[in-house]
């Protein structure tokens, strides 16, 4: 079991998938995590799937862990965005050299936190967004299995909801999960195989 511990952010209109999928994979692997909602204890995704968050955000819990991470979804990544307390925590996090992550839309937070500038990452490919980080290095090759998670330093970014599971196995790499033998496991390396074939 790592001694890491990861908050998967929710808000309303989370894209379901970029949330739970990273979530089941940190505590298949033995990294605790948990879904930490900015507003109710009952949020609901961007396909009306609703979810019970484990904690609601608050200062005071910031410090209980190692990673924070910024599903995409409309308009969950939006409601993120908006939410002063996941800036400050970005913010924070980036400051003292602790992991932050974003996926689909979700970069759009480190944008609004000032975190993006000069940074290696990814996103949803959209003009939107490669727009938005004209002052980053965007990576936008969508055919590139390996560029379909960005690792700049502490920061960890991915595409959208297809490539949630190469981002949840490098997160819960870098945080110390049993990652080899879940991706063998789940069929993860299987899969991986059959798309270079083909």
């Amino acid at each position: 079991m790592s001694e890491k511990r990861a908050a998967v952010l929710l808000a309303d209109g989370f894209e379901e998938g970029e949330s739970l999928f990273v979530v089941d994979i940190f505590r298949r692997t033995g990294v605790k995590a948990d879904s930490v909602s900015i507003e109710g204890e009952m949020v609901r995704g961007s396909h009306d799937i609703y979810v019970k968050a484990d904690r609601i955000i608050s200062e005071e819990i910031f410090d209980d862990y190692d990673m924070v991470v910024i599903p995409g979804g409309m308009p969950g990544a939006q409601n993120l965005r908006d939410c002063p307390l996941v800036i400050k925590w970005v913010q924070k996090f980036v400051a003292e050299e602790k992991y932050v992550a974003a996926i689909c839309a979700g970069p759009m937070v480190l944008k609004e936190a000032g975190v993006s500038t000069g940074r290696t990452l990814t996103s949803y490919p959209a003009d939107k967004y490669r727009d938005m980080f004209k002052d980053a290095c965007y990576v936008d090759d969508n055919n590139a299995m390996d560029e379909m998670v960005v690792v700049d330093g502490k920061l960890i970014t991915s595409r959208g909801p297809a490539t949630t599971f190469p981002f949840a196995f490098k997160l819960a790499e870098v945080l110390g999960g049993n990652v080899e033998a879940v991706k063998n496991g789940t069929l993860y390396n299987a899969l991986v195989a059959w798309y270079k074939d083909n």
